[in-house]
């Protein structure tokens, strides 16, 4: 399965997000190594993000991405 790389907009609020695909490799290495050099060289937006993502087709990294996940409730000893 390969990873994907994706550009991740946050819409005006945190539950609607929209995907922009930018790459994919076969191994985590190399998409780490990507995925650090955009960081680097590029700017994004304030509602923007590089997100990594594994699956088996770019569909279904596109669908993972822009699914509502609540926030995880902090354990007393996590704050």
């Amino acid at each position: 399965m390969p990873y994907y790389i994706y550009i991740v907009t946050t819409i005006d609020t945190t539950t609607k997000k929209a995907v922009q695909a930018v790459s994919e490799f076969e191994n985590f290495k190399q998409a780490k190594a990507e995925v650090r050099r955009l960081r680097a060289e590029e700017q994004l937006q304030d509602n923007q993000s590089y997100k990594v993502i594994f699956a088996d087709t770019a569909a279904e990294a596109e669908q993972r991405l822009i699914e509502y996940r609540e926030e995880p409730i902090a354990k007393e000893w996590e704050k």
